[in-house]
């Protein structure tokens, strides 16, 4: 069997505290911690997120109710990191069903939560979705199809 073409592994968010983080990755959106490991002094992360080397990272992957290994944060510590820059240039998006279980907690855990849309696909299934912003400033949108496309 042949190597596919192209596989999607991960999404990766930098973060200023990986347990803050993780609270709402996990208790908030339902994610659970695959592993967690401070990083190598050699890590790639330094080049290609251009961190400084005086900074020490660590990492959690995470993994959805039934994909394995679809997220990971960085946790930076020891620099300051700059602001996320306006208007955000990635975004996560996340199939969740109880949306309004989201939200309530988002708003708890004092996140920036958007109002509601109205979804419409490509296809015309229609649905809700909502953008949150997590302590980071990283946009997580979530959203759930409500009607099937017109057959």
């Amino acid at each position: 069997m042949s190597d596919p073409a192209i596989r999607f592994q991960r999404a990766n968010f930098l973060v200023t505290d990986l347990e803050r983080a993780l609270a709402f990755y996990c208790d908030v959106l339902g994610m659970s911690v695959c592993f967690q490991k401070d990083s190598e002094p050699d890590s790639y992360s330094y080049d290609v997120f251009e961190i400084d080397r005086a900074a020490d990272m660590r990492f959690a992957v995470l993994d959805a109710p039934d994909q394995p290994r679809v997220m990971a944060l960085t946790e930076v510590r020891g620099i300051e990191l700059p602001p996320v820059p306006s208007p955000r240039r990635a975004a996560i998006v996340l199939d969740i069903a109880d949306i309004d279980g989201v939200v309530e907690k988002s708003i708890a855990a004092g996140l920036h939560v958007y109002g509601e849309d109205h979804l419409v696909t490509n296809d015309g299934r229609e649905g809700r979705e909502v953008g949150i912003v997590d302590h980071d400033n990283n946009l997580v949108v979530i959203y759930h199809i409500t009607k099937a496309a017109p057959e």
